[in-house]
């Protein structure tokens, strides 16, 4: 019997918190979408049977979860709701289409009221989440600019509840994250960066943060060594994000890779 479940979804996260975890831990997966996380058998449900999950993972001990890793929206069946699930679904559509915050924020709704605490990602693996500083690179008053506008677009972004990143190069704005994610951003980014106006001056900084108001403990932005290859590829000057707000996986690897392209990454001081 554990007390703690790990509730994955796709990407690098829940292993990395899996791998950071000193206590053993339930493995559960929804179906669809299978994680990197090894050395168990996952227990696997589906959103239109949510109570007995939820039950199940009580009837295990289960008091705390950990909600980690990429999960688009499932395709929903309505011949396999039960009972009690089905109740909860006029809650769950409303949230779906108020956006993705909404959503995350009526699923944590719902472990609580089954009496479960719901845990961040930095509260098992706090290291993931670096405090202020300039991590490797430097960054020049051009970039520091492009940094600040980033911050102002994603902040506004966030308030309509659309996306977490911007591309900004010499003050414009070359690209936004919406629902295809930071990948797509960066590449559109890439396609579009004779849009600069002084092809010679600041290259660009591609800056993440949390939407404002958002429940921390679910969908933190993340950067990773691949983010940091498609900045690369699109030219960037460097990466920047809000201190405290943003994971950081595999650092080592994100470091090196920034160092071997020539990128900054800078966890900017919100």
């Amino acid at each position: 019997m554990t007390g703690l479940a790990l509730i994955a979804g796709t990407g690098a996260l829940p292993r990395l918190l899996a791998e950071a975890l000193s206590e053993p831990f339930v493995l559960a997966e929804m179906e669809g979408f299978a994680s990197e996380v090894g050395g168990q058998a996952p227990l696997r449900f589906r959103i239109e049977r949510l109570v007995p999950f939820l039950d199940h993972l009580l009837d295990r001990g289960v008091r705390r979860v950990v909600l980690a890793g990429a999960m688009r929206r499932p395709q929903i069946e309505p011949e396999l709701f039960d009972a009690r699930t089905a109740t909860l679904v006029p809650r769950l559509v409303a949230a779906m289409q108020a956006g993705d915050d909404a959503t995350l924020r009526a699923v944590i709704g719902i472990f609580e009221e089954w009496g479960f605490d719901v845990l961040g990602a930095d509260a098992v693996a706090p290291d993931l989440v670096p405090g202020p500083g300039i991590l490797t690179g430097q960054v020049s008053a051009a970039d520091a600019a492009d940094a600040a506008r980033g911050a102002e677009i994603v902040a506004a972004l966030g308030a309509v509840d659309v996306g977490q990143g911007a591309v900004v190069a010499q003050g414009l704005c070359l690209a936004l994250e919406t629902l295809p994610g930071t990948d797509a951003m960066l590449h559109f980014a890439a396609r579009h960066g004779g849009l600069r106006p002084d092809p010679a001056g600041a290259r660009g900084v591609a800056y993440k943060a949390p939407k404002p108001g958002q429940d921390r403990r679910v969908d933190l932005p993340a950067i990773g060594p691949d983010t940091v290859a498609a900045a690369a590829a699109g030219g960037l000057a460097g990466i920047a994000w809000q201190a405290g707000g943003v994971l950081v996986l595999e650092r080592a690897r994100t470091i090196a890779a920034a160092e071997a392209s020539g990128l900054f990454l800078w966890s900017r001081e919100p």
